[in-house]
């Protein structure tokens, strides 16, 4: 997460003892540990409710399915784009049709429609 492993985390401690001192270190280390412990009493009680309002369902739910850290933009776009299944119907033609690789610019490619008469030129007199 965010790029952080233990040798950079061993690095920032110690930094910041030396810019907290040893007077203050003992006072900032039970902060934090008063920090840390307050966050896990919150997510445990967060927990508890859950369950409390869930009932017996709260231990059916599988909470590795709705972990959102499991869903890439990018996979889903590739899978649905590389998906072997044939649609049917027009709609899957209409599908299997609309995906072109392009191989020319947005530029080009108005222009060689402008050439072939299908868009008419912008006017810019008219405005």
């Amino acid at each position: 997460m965010f790029g952080l492993t233990f040798e950079k985390l061993l690095i920032i401690g110690v930094i910041a003892a030396f810019l907290i001192g040893p007077e203050r270190l003992p006072l900032y280390a039970g902060k934090l540990r008063q920090f840390v412990r307050s966050m896990r009493d919150f997510a445990d009680g967060a927990k508890d409710r859950m369950r409390d309002e869930m009932g017996p369902e709260f231990d059916d739910v599988d909470w590795k399915k709705l972990d959102p850290r499991q869903y890439d933009p990018r996979r889903i776009i590739r899978e649905a784009l590389l998906d072997d299944a044939p649609a049917s119907g027009a709609a899957g033609i209409a599908a299997a049709t609309a995906i072109k690789p392009v191989t020319e610019s947005a530029y080009a490619q108005h222009k060689r429609k402008l050439q072939e008469g299908a868009v008419p030129p912008f006017d810019t007199e008219a405005t």
